[in-house]
């Protein structure tokens, strides 16, 4: 990608996900995450030069003294989404591939933050972790995540969640709201990954506003009947012949996929982490108002 193409498709991703943020998600984050505000602290005995708009009216009856309401200023909220860059993002058969999808959503999110003039940070991981973009303020910052989303190009191929989330745990130390963008393919298979997983998770959501937006592709669920088909793992690089005309074979897929959504479903229960499903041709906007309202 050129540097004249990045720079389109940043704007163009800037256009649409700011625009969302400012129209349609302002309401919902605020409400869901409590950003920056002014929160009640005290009432006291009032003082030349206050402002008489404070004065507390129930209390200076009851005193027969003048009091005003002290507010202070709530801490603002820090984002961290982490983000998957492993190879099974680098897959998509209908509209976009869940890389570009994977950008959007996060983008969204990004600009969402710093609309409500909170702080936004990334964790790029695979196997490892690939890039780690402090939380910072200001529409530059998310410009520059953005165009990291798109152009940035993992060393590995593989996916670690739990040590993303260790990483995660150590680095912010803070409360904060977290998003885990990522296809989860591999997540909790086997079932030792699984058990891998999930104290970190556990750690995590215990500390945070842990949330999980899985991405995915239709043909990530289900097979086509189009008969001999070679396939590639994205992030082993094993290849394999199958047969889709056999229905059987359609069948073992779909089953295996099913039940690993159900042990994903189960562990993100356990763990207390919000979840969100967005297939590529869905519209990601119902999916995380979704999100929100849970």
């Amino acid at each position: 990608m050129t540097s004249e193409e990045l720079l389109n498709k940043v704007r163009k991703i800037e256009i649409k996900t700011r625009g969302l943020s400012r129209n349609i998600f302002a309401g919902e984050y605020h409400s869901q995450f409590k950003g920056r505000g002014m929160a009640f602290s005290e009432v006291r005995e009032y003082q030349a030069g206050d402002d008489v708009r404070s004065i507390d009216w129930n209390v200076t009856a009851r005193l027969n003294k003048p009091y005003i309401k002290v507010f202070e200023e709530e801490r603002e909220l820090t984002v961290m989404l982490l983000v998957d860059v492993s190879g099974s993002r680098n897959f998509g058969t209908l509209t976009q591939m869940k890389r570009d999808m994977m950008a959007e959503v996060a983008a969204t999110l990004a600009f969402s933050t710093i609309e409500n003039n909170d702080k936004v940070g990334v964790i790029f991981f695979s196997d490892k972790i690939e890039k780690f973009i402090p939380a910072k303020k200001g529409k530059t910052h998310v410009l520059h995540i953005i165009r990291e989303l798109l152009s940035f190009e993992p060393t590995s191929c593989g996916t670690d969640i739990a040590g993303a989330l260790e990483y995660f745990a150590n680095a912010q130390k803070r409360h904060c709201a977290a998003f885990i963008i990522s296809d989860f393919i591999g997540a909790v298979r086997p079932k030792a990954t699984k058990q891998a997983l999930e104290k970190p998770m556990m750690i995590a959501a215990n500390r945070h506003d842990l949330h999980a937006i899985q991405i995915y592709d239709r043909r990530d669920a289900e097979l086509p009947n189009v008969g001999l088909l070679k396939i590639k793992d994205a992030e082993s690089g094993a290849r394999l012949w199958i047969d889709t005309s056999v229905s059987s074979v359609r069948e073992h897929y779909a089953t295996a996929w099913q039940a690993e959504q159900q042990a994903l479903d189960g562990l993100l229960t356990k763990t207390g982490t919000k979840n969100v499903i967005i297939r590529t041709d869905e519209d990601y906007v119902k999916g995380l108002r979704k999100l929100f309202a849970r």
